[in-house]
Parts: C-alpha cells; structure tokens; sequence
C-alpha cells in the first residue's frame, strides 16, 4: 500500500501528533510519502491533514488521477475534513473505509481551456466584480438566456458547496449526494432574483458587464484568477468525480446541526 499525505500548513508539519501518525502508519507497513515532491504512481489514498481549505487544496492533487482523498480535521470546521487523526490509523490498515464520489465542476474561459487556470472545482466557480459598483452578468442555462443579473457577482455550486460559499449567499443546502447545482446571486441588487437549483448536467454561461471596463474576478474554489473586462465563462460538470475516504455511515444531518448548529433554538432547551 502506498500512502500520500499533505500539509499546508508549515506548522503542523513539526505537530507531535502528525509525525506520530506518519511514524506509526510507516510502521505498520505503508510505503508513505509527502507529495509536496509530486503524485507517484499506483498511489492509493492521499491524507490531508488541516481544515477544509487544506482539503480543497489538496483535491487539486488528486482529482484527475482518481486518488482517494481522506481529510483528517486539524481546523475549524471540518465539513470535507471530518475524520479525527486517533481514530483513523487501524481502519486505513484493516481497509475499513469506504470511498465515496463527489460530484466536481468544470469552467473554461472564452470558449477555451486558460493556460494559467486550474479549470475543476469540488465546491463553487465565482465570478465577481473587481472593485466598487454593480456588476452585470448575463446567464444562459443550456443555451437559454436568462435576464441579466446587477449583483456583486454570481456563482455555481455543487451540492457539497452547497454549505460553502453559496450559503453564505443566500442559497439552499442540499445533500452532497444529490446531483444537482446551484446557482447563486451574490448580493443582487433587485428584489426578484433568487438562487435556482438545476440540474449537474446543466451547462451554465456568464459574460461581465461592466460599464467602466473594468476586470473581473474568477474564483475557482479557493483560487482567485483575474480576467479581462468582458469575459466570458462557461461551467458544467467535471468528466470525473473526486473520491473522498470516509468511515462508518457518515450522516449530513448530524454535520449540519453539529458544525453548523442548524435549528439550534434556546426554547428547544427547555
């Protein structure tokens, strides 16, 4: 078995209890390595230690090569990376664990792949102003026009996203097993648009519209690129999924209420 892991952050690299982990799992016989130094063939899971950006980063390593990924949580809020690090050692040796897909988008820039820009996200493609003022975005879903949106920008979600940013935005929670994407005004400046819900074999467009020229942001996950005023994007579904480690029978509900404390009301207490 051969074992990658990934640290983002240069702090945990000296943490006791990383290095004990990596020491033991060696041990035990894995072959493990730090993929810092690029992902070696016939890898078969990759371990990022951190939170969720950690885990989004690392998600960019993988991806295409259909690597399994298991995010251990040594961050906050541990959504993606919700495996704890003294309860995951014997269920990697023994390969009891389960592998599950999540659905990934796919953008390309002006009707082309951009040299300089990772094109696949596990939760959201943002397109958004560069500076102060409205930004106009004109929407075509499978060809069809939408009206144009005056916002600070406008995003698509996966359903795992859809506890990320674009709720944050406004936009609804949906199991990340249900295939769909969501698409999100981000602080629209008019009282009748709302997020949508469609379906991940959709083909969403954007191109800006601003009226003093100016450039637009893309962001793609926890990436942010720059692009020329006028810019056109298009996002559909990734031709792959990304493979997520997980344990047990993982329940969204519970992720919901624990991390996110939804429903928690003080009446409820009493």
């Amino acid at each position: 078995m051969k074992i990658a892991y990934f640290i983002k952050k240069s702090g945990l690299v000296a943490d006791p209890a990383v290095r004990s982990f990596l020491e033991d799992l060696a041990a035990a016989g894995p072959e493990v390595y730090d993929v810092a130094g690029g992902l070696q063939p016939n890898t078969d899971m990759l371990i990022a230690f951190g939170g969720d950006g950690t885990f989004l980063t690392a998600s960019r390593i993988v991806c295409q090569a259909g690597v399994p990924i298991l995010g251990i949580n040594l961050g906050r809020m541990g959504f993606l990376s919700d495996a704890e690090l003294g309860s995951v050692l014997q269920p990697i040796l023994e390969g009891r664990y389960r592998i599950e897909d999540r659905e990934m988008l796919e953008v390309t820039v002006d009707g082309a792949p951009a040299p300089n820009i990772f094109p696949y996200a596990l939760n959201e493609v943002a397109f958004r102003r560069s500076g102060a003022g409205t930004l106009g975005v004109d929407l075509k879903l499978d060809g069809s026009a939408l009206p144009t949106y005056w916002c600070d920008g406008l995003l698509v979600s996966t359903s795992t996203g859809s506890t990320a940013y674009s709720l944050s935005v406004g936009g609804p929670i949906c199991p990340p097993d249900v295939e769909v994407f969501i698409i999100a005004p981000i602080a629209p400046h008019n009282l009748n648009v709302r997020p949508i819900v469609v379906s991940k074999d959709s083909v969403v467009e954007m191109t800006a519209i601003d009226r003093k020229n100016r450039s637009v942001l893309l962001s793609v996950d926890n990436k942010d690129y720059v692009l020329p005023a006028g810019a056109s994007i298009k996002v559909c579904c990734a031709p792959f999924a990304l493979r997520r480690v997980t344990f047990g029978k993982s329940s969204f509900i519970d992720a919901l209420r624990s991390k996110l404390f939804w429903g928690e009301d003080v009446r409820n207490s009493r």
